[in-house]
């Protein structure tokens, strides 16, 4: 069993909560699916919605995910008998790995306009960057209250 947070076959790939939120989503599908030997093509078992209000940054995002992940498992072992999977329609969409230039942030627009990305990066392992006047500059976030 594998839990991948897409409405798979859209999706497949790398970091698809991230790359959703970067989208501007804040309903986020998560799919349960059997192992497969193809990357996220197994046979849906489950599907549920993550739900997010726009203001969660990365650790909350995590958070979350991770109760919901920790929800559908629970819920899959009180069944009685195992769901068959239903085989994924349509054509699959990739997320590409994100790279430490994904974090770039652009000192042109507005912080508003960009709040998604400072929502998504790690402050530790790949901040918030940006260049100016020759020179990169690391941002972090963190909520105030």
């Amino acid at each position: 069993i594998v839990v991948h947070a897409s409405a798979l076959p859209n999706g497949r790939g790398f970091s698809p909560v991230v790359w959703q939120i970067l989208e501007g989503l804040n309903e986020i599908p998560v799919s349960m699916i059997f192992a497969a030997e193809a990357v996220d093509a197994g046979d849906i078992v489950m599907q549920r919605t993550l739900r997010l209000r726009g203001h969660e940054l990365n650790d909350e995002v995590r958070n979350k995910l991770g109760a919901l992940i920790v929800a559908m498992c629970l819920d899959y072992l009180a069944l009685p008998h195992p769901p068959p999977g239903l085989p994924q329609q349509g054509e699959p969409s990739w997320y590409a790995r994100r790279r430490p230039q994904d974090s770039r942030f652009d000192p042109n627009k507005t912080i508003a306009e960009q709040f998604n990305l400072l929502r998504v990066v790690d402050n530790d392992r790949y901040p918030a960057f940006f260049e100016h006047r020759g020179h990169r500059y690391v941002l972090k976030i963190e909520r105030a209250d």
